[in-house]
C-alpha cells in the first residue's frame, strides 16, 4: 500500500452522513499539505446506505480517490496503558499506521494505548482523548492528529486546549475518547499506568 495514501473515516447512520463539513475541512487541509490542487467534493461524492451504521472510509491521494462503506459496531474501550514515544509523527490521517500499530501492541490488557511525546499526552491509537479537571473538559493542545469530533466540540466551547501530562491524569474526575465514529464517549475505567 503506498505511504502516501490518506483517508477519512465518516460516520453514516441511515443514509445520513455526520458532520461532513469537518471531514470535508480537514481533507482540503491534507491535500494543500500534498502540493495538490484537487478538490473532492464529499457532499457530492458520499452517498450511504440508506438503513444501518456505516463507516464511510474515503481513501484518497493527490489526485484519486476511492470510497468504501463497512457495517460498523463500536470497539468498547474501558482503560488505557500509558506508552510513551518521542518519535511518533502522524499529522495527517494516513492509511500507513505502522507506528500506531506498533504502540497499540505495548496495550498488554487494556484496550488500547494513550501516547505520551515528549512528556505530553497525545491520544490513543483510534481516538483524541479529553480529561476532565476542575469542572472543564480539557483537550491536548498539540494531539497527534487533529481529529473532526475534537475540532467540533473545540468549536462548541465544550472542550478547551491544555497541555496536559501523565500527572494531570490523577487530577481527572473523569476521561474520554473522541473520534468520528463514536462521538464523545467516556473511559470506565480510565488509564492504568
Amino acid at each position: 500500500m503506498k505511504p502516501d495514501l490518506l483517508f477519512e473515516t465518516i460516520r453514516c447512520q441511515d443514509g445520513l452522513v455526520a458532520h461532513l463539513s469537518y471531514h470535508q475541512e480537514r481533507l482540503n487541509a491534507s491535500l494543500q499539505c500534498l502540493g495538490s490542487q484537487t478538490h473532492f467534493d464529499l457532499n457530492t461524492l458520499i452517498v450511504p446506505p440508506s438503513s444501518g451504521l456505516y463507516r464511510c472510509r474515503f481513501v484518497y491521494d493527490a489526485t484519486d480517490f476511492h470510497i468504501e462503506y463497512h457495517p460498523y459496531t463500536p470497539r468498547t474501550i474501558t482503560s488505557l496503558r500509558l506508552v510513551c514515544d518521542d518519535t511518533i509523527h502522524y499529522p495527517l490521517k494516513y492509511t500507513h499506521r505502522d507506528n500506531l500499530n506498533s504502540l497499540f501492541e505495548r496495550r498488554e490488557s487494556c484496550d488500547d494505548v494513550l501516547i505520551v511525546k515528549e512528556g505530553v499526552i497525545r491520544d490513543t491509537t483510534i481516538a483524541n482523548i479529553a480529561l476532565y479537571i476542575e469542572g472543564q473538559w480539557l483537550t491536548p493542545q498539540v494531539p497527534l492528529l487533529r481529529g473532526t469530533t475534537r475540532a467540533r466540540l473545540l468549536d462548541e466551547g465544550f472542550l478547551l486546549p491544555a497541555v496536559l501530562t501523565p500527572i494531570d491524569i490523577a487530577h481527572a474526575q473523569k476521561i474520554a475518547i473522541m473520534n468520528a465514529m463514536v462521538g464523545f464517549v467516556e473511559i470506565e475505567n480510565g488509564i492504568i499506568t
